[in-house]
């Protein structure tokens, strides 16, 4: 048996959820309806059912977070079906998340004459260090979750956080494009930065493309990022608590002007930052 839910999006009007049947697990195992939910890349669907402990999508699985599944979908994931399931008390739940064609758009961005904007091979070279020592980031074993929902803000006072899933193209150049994996928020140069939630500082650095940026591991395999920044106020391995300050708002990097890129991988998929910082009611839900 299969059933269709509706949902709203963000970024989606009147989203229709199609129906799919049941796999051959899925109909051996599961005693309820096999429910398709549409999402779009970089959103969240969450699933609230009592007694709930493990979650999982395709072969990945983590704890649940307050008897609650969050399904982060990735920002680049193509269109596609993935098969989730929770587990805990009673029979195992089994649904599916139709993902759709992203629709974020594009934007121009002009550069001024920076070496960002014309890298040379030793900028190339530097950027390649700094990404295979952020890439280790995302294989990091995940700990107990050091947070709850909604997280808190990334400065006071703040702003509204725009751009996240737009393709940046740099100076006009198709080739420069760039998939913009966080929400920027206009702030005054020398804002305090704080933490969205408790955590470990597992990167504070000066990068290439990034500026000052700070990586907080949360636990739970939640990492939010904060670029740009002016100056640097935690180390790398050094515990923060939610609201601590991590920096002041700058303008390193690549950038046309001071504020803040606020980035979060949560489970390895890239997903809007603002989503979890409202209520999380709010997030689509599969039934029960």
């Amino acid at each position: 048996m299969s059933v269709s839910k509706r949902c709203f999006l963000p970024g989606v009007l009147g989203a229709l959820v199609a129906a799919l049947g049941p796999g051959p697990s899925e109909a051996r195992t599961a005693t309820t309806a096999v429910v398709t939910i549409e999402a779009l890349p970089g959103t969240i669907v969450r699933w609230s059912v009592p007694g709930t402990k493990r979650c999982s999508v395709g072969t990945r699985s983590w704890a649940a977070l307050q008897e609650t599944c969050y399904y982060p979908i990735d920002l680049l994931q193509k269109p596609a079906v993935l098969r989730v399931s929770r587990h805990g008390a009673g029979p195992a739940g089994y649904a599916r998340i139709s993902v759709l064609a992203s629709a974020h758009g594009s934007e121009d961005i002009t550069l001024g004459d920076t070496p960002q904007a014309n890298p040379s091979p030793v900028d190339l070279r530097r950027n390649a260090s700094d990404q295979a020592l952020v890439d280790k980031l995302w294989t990091r074993r995940e700990g107990p979750a050091r947070f709850t929902l909604p997280l808190g803000s990334p400065a006071s006072p703040s702003s509204e956080g725009k751009g996240f899933g737009v393709t940046w193209i740099f100076n006009g150049k198709p080739e420069s494009s760039e998939v913009h994996s966080g929400a920027d928020y206009a702030l005054a140069a020398g804002t305090p930065v704080t933490a969205l939630a408790d955590g470990t500082a597992v990167l504070a650095e000066d990068l290439f493309f990034t500026g000052n940026a700070v990586f907080i591991d949360h636990g739970d395999g939640l990492i939010s990022m904060y670029f740009h920044l002016s100056e640097l106020k935690v180390q790398k391995g050094q515990d923060v608590k939610k609201g601590e300050p991590l920096g002041l708002v700058g303008s390193t990097g690549r950038v046309t002007g001071p504020h803040l890129h606020l980035g979060v991988r949560w489970h390895g998929a890239r997903i809007d930052p603002r989503l979890l910082l409202e209520d999380p009611a709010r997030i689509p839900a599969l039934g029960p």
